[in-house]
C-alpha cells in the first residue's frame, strides 16, 4: 500500500508543478481592472468630492459648535 500512496502523491505533485510552469510562462493579459481601475477610482473620488462640496456650500447653515440660536427659519417661497 505504501508504494501506491507514494506514486499517487508524486502524481499530484507533478500535476501541480505542471500547472505552475504553465501559468509562469503564459503572457499576462491585463483585465478591465488593470486597465481602468485607477481612473475609475479617481473619477469616483472626484465626483464624491464635487457633489458633497456643492451640498455643503449650498446648505446655508451657520457652522459652529452649537446651532442653538443661530439657525433661523427662512421665509417660505411659493
Amino acid at each position: 500500500m505504501f508504494p501506491v500512496a507514494r506514486a499517487a502523491q508524486s502524481l499530484v505533485a507533478r500535476g501541480v508543478q505542471h500547472t505552475a510552469v504553465r501559468r509562469a510562462h503564459r503572457k499576462h493579459e491585463p483585465t478591465f481592472h488593470d486597465k481602468y481601475g485607477t481612473m475609475i477610482l479617481l473619477g469616483g473620488a472626484t465626483m464624491f468630492s464635487a457633489v458633497w462640496g456643492y451640498v455643503f456650500t449650498q446648505l446655508n447653515v451657520e457652522w459652529g459648535f452649537s446651532p442653538v440660536g443661530r439657525i433661523t427659519p427662512r421665509e417660505w417661497r411659493e
